[in-house]
């Protein structure tokens, strides 16, 4: 699955607020929702989100393998 924590730990290291994405770089409220349930994001906004920060992919985003369930 894909985990957005590394996102809320950029932007704490960056001391940026939701509210400053959402107001001073355009971000929609509704991506910010997104990312808060852990929801799909398009690839659009994920290049806008690096951009915004100045950071990679990888400092918004990460793949969590799936722990299998023991069906024995």
């Amino acid at each position: 699955m894909i985990s957005y924590n590394p996102f809320w730990d950029t932007i704490h290291q960056k001391d940026i607020s939701t509210y400053q994405l959402i107001y001073d770089h355009g971000i929609l409220p509704d991506t910010i929702q997104r990312l808060r349930s852990g929801k799909t994001i398009t690839t659009k906004t994920l290049n806008t989100l690096c951009s915004v920060l100045n950071c990679q992919v990888s400092d918004i985003l990460e793949f969590v393998p799936d722990i299998p369930s023991d069906h024995s």
